[in-house]
């Protein structure tokens, strides 16, 4: 998560089970959340998947898959979270403009919108059972939701991107579906998505180490990163997992396997 207001990356550190916060320029990283071992107590985190940051009471949001909750740990000097929600085979989660709240469930294959107050929440994507119709998901991972309330969805095991409109009872697949390694038009194992201001579609294909661009509307993609095999110079990716952008339009990709974030310059046109 890139957080521009305070020049800051916020890194879910899962195999550490730690949140990391990087400053512009800073040689090396601040230990945030977790950080204790992994376990289930409150000063505690279990392979974190995602974080982003509520603005509004200057919070990390954290999905602590591990432990099956969603908890929210205080910027100013938290030294525990809080358990918001709890019972969740969380994977990632966003927010919308009116801050509420987007958690994707690998377990029950929907995703669930919490609005301020909510308790229960509100299934706005999936719930119809494990499978691969418009309707359905098979472990929605990455999402992210645009100025409209559309819900896009990593759905993974579908090897498939997916956008929800608001309210719709089934989706419309925007990317993929078959299991093709070197496909320009195909997803094998898709690990992140983001789209930018213009609706364009990047996908992190983690098994094929490259970052996929689908414009507008567009049946084939191309490649904006990567694709050299995997290996770790700076044109190279070794099983890219998360996306995020920069009000510059900035590129950062989350290089898994050589334990680095790289940012990239990418052109809009």
């Amino acid at each position: 998560y890139v957080d521009d207001d305070h020049q800051t990356i916020y890194i879910a550190d899962s195999r550490n089970h730690r949140i990391v916060e990087w400053k512009y320029g800073a040689k090396n990283g601040q230990i945030v959340a977790g950080g204790n071992g992994k376990g289930d107590r409150s000063d505690q985190l279990s392979w974190p998947t995602g974080v982003i940051v509520n603005k509004t009471n200057d919070s990390l949001i954290i999905c602590d898959r591990g432990n099956r909750r969603v908890v929210r740990w205080s910027r100013q000097n938290g030294k525990n979270g809080v358990t918001i929600i709890s019972g969740i085979s969380c994977w990632g989660l966003t927010m919308d403009k009116n801050g509420d709240l987007y958690v994707s469930d690998c377990g029950t294959n929907e995703v669930r919108r919490w609005k301020q107050g909510e308790t229960k929440g509100t299934i706005v994507v999936g719930g119809n059972g494990q499978g691969n119709d418009l309707n359905q998901l098979h472990c929605p991972t990455h999402i992210f939701v645009d100025e409209h309330h559309s819900v896009y969805v990593l759905d993974a095991n579908n090897h498939r991107v997916m956008k929800w409109l608001k309210d719709a009872k089934e989706g419309i697949v925007v990317v993929g579906r078959k299991v093709e390694m070197n496909s320009l038009t195909q997803l094998s194992y898709p690990c992140g998505v983001i789209i930018d201001h213009l609706g364009t579609v990047y996908v992190a294909n983690g098994t094929s180490h490259r970052i996929m661009r689908w414009y507008k509307g567009s049946k084939e993609g191309s490649i904006v990163v990567g694709g050299n095999r995997n290996g770790e110079q700076p044109n190279q990716l070794y099983y890219p997992t998360g996306l995020s952008f920069d009000t510059e339009g900035n590129l950062y990709v989350v290089d898994c396997s050589n334990a680095r974030i790289q940012k990239f310059d990418i052109d809009f046109d």
